[in-house]
């Protein structure tokens, strides 16, 4: 008789075959002259609709695993490579050739690995959430005073306009 925790291993298996075949398809699936790549960077080809279906799917991918039972820590590291796909695959041409390298969901599933099978990345997210926070926190202030700067520079360069 299955008991609640085999059936659990099982659907948590299957979940993450289902979610490795689709970021194969989505980050490997063709071979050109050794060089692999997916749907992703082909999609991106849309604009804004190709990006759009790349990020829900792969956001899709991650809530799969979070529902599996996936840790804090690993979660936050999957997102980070979500959105670090997201945004730099939506730079014109540069996006283009970002996502040919840059396979976020093939990331994930190494992630994933090392965190059922390996017993990595456990624990709480909160040391890397609060890393993060800062980081932001030191880009925004930087981002201000320089707007000041250049605020300031213009508001002179008027005056002697002027």
């Amino acid at each position: 008789m299955l008991t609640k925790q085999d059936d659990r291993t099982g659907k948590r298996k299957k979940d993450f075959i289902w979610v490795e075949r689709v970021s194969y398809l989505l980050d490997n699936k063709f071979n050109i002259g050794g060089f692999r790549f997916g749907l992703d960077p082909l999609l991106n080809l849309i604009p804004y609709a190709g990006q759009i279906i790349s990020f829900g799917t792969s956001i899709l991918l991650v809530l799969i695993m979070l529902r599996n039972g996936a840790g804090s820590k690993v979660a936050v590291k999957m997102l980070l490579n979500v959105i670090y796909d997201a945004f730099f695959g939506a730079i014109p041409f540069f996006g283009q050739v970002f996502d040919f390298f840059h396979k976020a969901n093939q990331k994930n599933i190494i992630l994933l690995r090392e965190h059922y099978f390996e017993e990595k990345h456990q624990g709480s997210a909160k040391k890397l959430l609060i890393s993060i926070l800062i980081i932001l926190l030191v880009v925004c202030i930087a981002l201000f005073y320089f707007m000041w700067l250049l605020s300031g520079w213009f508001i002179r360069l008027l005056g002697t306009i002027f």
